[in-house]
């Protein structure tokens, strides 16, 4: 156990889920005592991390500062398969690739030439494909329609469930008390700062700093973060293949097709045979306690996006789909930042569809909130007002 950078404290958590944990099992790193409070079970069955798998990846166009968090994460992924593959017969974190390819060519100044410029830039050998490549080594994709792309060798995929209950037994390991069957209600204050949380129920954590980190219930206890961030609802479609092995690694890594002009994406059949694919676009505003129910339209037009580019997959059985629900933010970067007017106090939020990927790094810029130490990431997701839009580049955006 490190010595903590600041004088032990005891840190209560709202939210069991990857801001949550990450940042509980960073500050108990650092000698902080720590109790996390959830609903429970864990992982959440309503999370949005409760999943099978998500993607992970650097690609991020132009956007260095996340391309970099991505690598940083990238080395943390790592570093937990060295330790959760003992106990169990298969890795967190799947380094399969990543695929990108476009129906159009990757002109300079599109979001995928911007990506592969960037990486490459910073030596990462990404290898360009062109249509003969592509149905040479990804024969399952429509190469009358995709000419144009690149494999991103570092990457691919992590088991979503699978990482977050890894934490949370790392978590117990060291000593982290998580409490569910509390779901946070409340801030306590005293003197004007942060020094717990309350239930529904009237129960009590106390301590000398809080953070807020309950995902898409977060402005339930904050409210003055319902204007800057809200739950939308993304349909998740799960396929079975009837023979699943024509869609596994080598040639069928995780992938994203046209994704900032459609917004599909994939991965690869899994160990139980399924392929899922959904789309990072705008997604169905809802009530962050909403049914997590797919969308009929979404799974249709995941038919005729397969129909399109692999047709193979057009036909397949539905094993199921529900909804994921984003919490997204006004400017797709997440909120991790002291509370600005209630002191020991820290949030951390507002994933907008993309955090997953960078579990294994964002312990770090939390804690460092937490003990006001300087953090290379923390300007962007400062604390800050509404304004204009930018959006994540590589997610669709319909109009633009």
């Amino acid at each position: 156990m490190n010595k903590p950078t600041r004088p032990a404290t005891h840190i209560a958590i709202a939210g069991a889920g990857i801001f949550g944990l990450s940042a509980a099992l960073e500050l108990r790193r650092r000698g902080h005592a720590v109790t996390v409070a959830d609903p429970g079970p864990t992982p959440h069955p309503l999370a949005a991390s409760n999943d099978l798998s998500r993607m992970v990846r650097m690609d991020y166009a132009s956007d260095q500062l996340y391309s970099d968090l991505a690598a940083e994460a990238i080395a943390g992924w790592h570093d937990w398969n060295r330790r959760a593959t003992t106990p169990h017969p298969r890795p967190l974190y799947h380094e399969t690739g990543f695929l990108v390819l476009t129906s159009n060519p990757m002109h300079p100044g599109t979001v995928e030439r911007q990506s592969y410029d960037l990486l490459t830039a910073a030596g990462w050998p990404l290898e360009r494909l062109d249509s003969a490549a592509i149905a040479r080594r990804f024969p399952q994709w429509n190469t009358a329609r995709y000419t144009d792309g690149y494999l991103n060798p570092h990457g691919g995929w992590a088991e979503a469930a699978a990482t977050v209950s890894f934490m949370a037994a790392e978590a117990a390991a060291a000593g982290i008390e998580i409490r569910t069957g509390f779901r946070a209600n409340a801030i306590i204050t005293q003197s004007g700062r942060a020094a717990g949380l309350r239930s529904a129920a009237g129960a009590e954590i106390r301590a000398d700093a809080v953070i807020a980190a309950a995902g898409v219930w977060t402005p339930q206890l904050l409210p003055e973060l319902a204007g800057l961030m809200s739950p939308v609802a993304q349909t998740l479609i799960y396929l079975r293949p009837d023979r699943p092995e024509k869609f596994r690694p080598p040639h069928f890594p995780p992938w994203g097709a046209d994704i900032p002009r459609t917004g599909w994406y994939g991965f690869p059949a899994n160990a139980d045979g399924l392929v899922k694919l959904a789309n990072h676009g705008p997604g169905r505003p809802v009530d962050a306690d909403a049914p997590r129910d797919a969308d009929p339209e979404v799974i249709a037009a995941g038919r005729q996006f397969l129909a399109d580019s692999l047709p193979e997959l057009a036909d397949a059985p539905l094993s199921h789909s529900r909804a994921c629900f984003y919490h997204d933010t006004w400017d797709a970067n997440f909120y991790i930042a002291p509370h600005p007017e209630i002191p020991a106090l820290t949030i951390a939020t507002g994933g907008s569809g993309h955090a997953f990927k960078f579990t294994p790094a964002l312990g770090r810029v939390i804690a460092d909130l937490v003990e006001a130490i300087p953090n290379p990431y923390a300007p962007r997701f400062a604390w800050r007002p509404r304004g204009q839009p930018a959006g994540e580049p590589t997610r669709h955006h319909p109009g633009e």
